[in-house]
C-alpha cells in the first residue's frame, strides 16, 4: 500500500460521495432496494483471495445507494435527523484519515485542542456553566446516560455509599423521576444504569412536565429528575426554571435531556424557551440533529466536571495521563473513539454566533411556515403548538391519518412518519435540515396535498 493508492481510492469515493450528494434535492427519498437485494448486489460469498480495492468501493457504491434513505433531503421530516453541513463533512473526511484515538490529550494534542475548543464555545452558545465537563459521546442516548450516571454517582455518594467499590446490590436506592412525555432514550439510559423505571409525573396538553406535580412527588431520598427540552411530538420545554428549583430544594440532580432543543439557547428568538436551563446539574444534546453535523455526535455535559470523572474517569499504568487538564475519556465510557468534536468545532467556526442563531430561528421559521401551510388544507388539522421545530398534524379519524403519511411516502417528494400522540395518531414532521427553506416547504405541501386527493 503506497500513497498512491489511498489518492486512487480516496478520489473515486469522493466522486462518488459528490454524485450522491449533488442530486440530493431531486432523489425520491425512500429507499429503492430491499436489504436482500443489497447483500446480493454486494455478493453473499466471502472471497477466497485479495480483490481489486477500486472495484470494491464501486461495488459498495453501486449496491448499498439504492439502499439508502435521503435523509439528508431538504423535505424529509421523519425524524429528528440533521442534513449536513459541507464543512462539517469535510472535516469528518479528515478525522478518518488523521485516525487520531481522542482520549488523551498529551499524546494527541491536536485534536484535543480542537475538541477543548469547540467545548468552550458551546457553553458560551447554550448559555452553561463555562466550567462545566463536555464529553463527545455517539449520541443523545449515550449522552443521557452519562448525565444521569454522574447523577447517580454523586447522590449515592452523598448517602454515604462507594458505588465504585460495592455496587449498586445493598446501596440505597436512587429514584428518578420524569415527565409522562419523557423520551425513550432516557429509559434505555436509566435501564442501562441500573435505575430501573421512572416515578412518572403528568403531563400538560403540550407534553410539559406538571411542576405542581413534580414538586409533590418529591422527598428526601436520592432522586434524579430529568427534565425536556424539546418534546418529540410537540417541540414544548418544560418550565426548567421552576422545575429545577423544586427539586434542588428537595435535594435532587437535574439532567436535562435536550437532544434538540438545547440549541434554542442559542438563538435570541427562542432563548425563552431554555430559561433556567443553566442551574441544572447535566444536559444531554445532539450536534448531528440541530447543528447538522455527521453522525455520530452526541454531546454529554455536567456542571461540575469532579462528578462525571468520578463515573466515568479510568487510570492504567501504559495511559499516558495529562499533567494538566484532564483527559478526554475521563468525560465518556469510551476509552477509544474518534475525535468526533471536530466536525462540531467546523461548524462553529463556519457559522459563528449569528449564522448558529440563524439555522435554530430558521428552522424553527420553516415549521412555523409549514404548519400555517398545511393548516390550511382541507380537513388537515395541526394539534400542536408550533413553539420549536416539530410539527404535528390529524386528519378527521386514525386511519385516514396513517393513510396519509404513507402516501406522502410514496409519493417520494417528502417524507414524514406517522406516530401517535395524545391517544391520536398523527403525521410528524421534524424540521431539522438547514436547507429546509420557504421551497422546500412549498414542495411538501404539494406532496401532502397530492397525498390528500388520492
Amino acid at each position: 500500500m503506497t500513497a498512491g493508492d489511498y489518492v486512487g481510492l480516496l478520489e473515486l469515493a469522493r466522486g462518488r460521495a459528490v454524485e450522491w450528494l449533488s442530486g440530493m434535492a431531486e432523489r425520491p427519498i425512500p429507499a429503492g432496494a430491499s436489504i436482500p437485494e443489497v447483500v446480493e448486489a454486494l455478493g453473499t460469498v466471502l472471497p477466497e483471495s485479495p480483490r481489486d480495492a477500486r472495484e470494491v468501493i464501486a461495488r459498495l457504491v453501486d449496491a448499498v445507494e439504492p439502499g439508502l434513505l435521503t435523509s439528508q433531503s431538504p423535505r424529509f421530516y421523519g425524524w429528528v435527523i440533521g442534513g449536513t453541513y459541507p464543512v462539517s463533512l469535510a472535516a469528518d473526511w479528515l478525522v478518518g484519515a488523521w485516525d487520531q484515538n481522542a482520549a488523551m490529550r498529551t499524546t494527541m494534542p491536536g485534536t484535543a485542542a480542537v475538541e477543548e475548543l469547540a467545548s468552550a464555545w458551546l457553553l458560551d452558545l447554550l448559555g452553561l456553566p463555562a466550567g462545566a465537563g463536555v464529553g463527545f459521546v455517539t449520541g443523545a442516548t449515550m449522552a443521557n446516560f452519562v448525565g444521569l450516571g454522574a447523577g447517580r454517582d454523586r447522590l449515592l455518594a452523598h448517602a454515604g455509599w462507594d458505588v465504585a467499590a460495592r455496587g449498586l446490590s445493598g446501596g440505597p436506592r436512587v429514584r428518578w423521576v420524569a415527565g409522562a412525555e419523557r423520551h425513550a432514550s432516557v429509559d434505555v439510559a436509566a435501564r442501562y444504569l441500573g435505575l430501573g423505571a421512572a416515578d412518572l409525573v403528568p403531563a400538560d396538553d403540550q407534553g410539559r412536565i406538571d411542576v405542581a406535580a413534580l414538586e409533590a412527588t418529591l422527598d428526601d431520598s436520592p432522586t434524579i429528575v430529568c427534565l425536556q427540552a424539546g418534546n418529540v411530538h410537540s417541540g414544548a420545554f418544560d418550565d426548567l426554571a421552576a422545575a429545577t428549583a423544586v427539586a434542588h430544594e428537595a435535594g435532587a440532580w437535574v439532567h436535562v435531556d435536550g437532544a434538540f432543543g438545547l440549541w434554542a439557547a442559542a438563538a435570541p428568538s427562542l432563548a425563552h424557551l431554555t430559561r433556567g436551563i443553566e442551574a441544572a446539574d447535566s444536559w444531554a444534546t445532539d450536534a448531528h440533529k440541530t447543528l447538522n453535523t455527521p453522525y455520530d455526535c452526541g454531546l454529554a455535559i455536567v456542571a461540575d466536571p469532579a462528578a462525571v470523572r468520578a463515573s466515568f474517569g479510568s487510570s492504567a499504568s501504559y495511559l499516558v495521563a495529562t499533567e494538566t487538564g484532564h483527559d478526554p475519556h475521563e468525560y465518556v465510557p469510551e476509552m477509544s473513539r474518534r475525535a468526533r468534536g471536530v466536525p462540531v468545532w467546523a461548524v462553529l467556526a463556519t457559522l459563528g454566533r449569528s449564522g448558529v442563531a440563524e439555522l435554530v430561528g430558521g428552522l424553527h421559521a420553516a415549521a412555523v411556515d409549514l404548519a400555517t401551510r398545511l393548516g390550511e388544507l382541507p380537513g388537515v388539522e395541526v394539534v400542536n403548538d408550533v413553539v420549536y421545530t416539530q410539527v404535528c398534524v390529524a386528519l378527521a379519524d386514525d386511519g385516514a391519518t396513517t393513510a396519509l403519511a404513507a402516501r406522502i411516502r410514496d409519493d417520494g417528494v417528502a417524507y414524514a412518519y406517522p406516530s401517535r400522540w395524545r391517544d391520536r395518531a398523527v403525521v410528524r414532521f421534524s424540521v431539522s435540515n438547514f436547507q429546509t427553506d420557504h421551497e422546500a416547504v412549498e414542495e411538501t405541501v404539494d406532496a401532502v396535498r397530492r397525498a390528500l386527493q388520492a
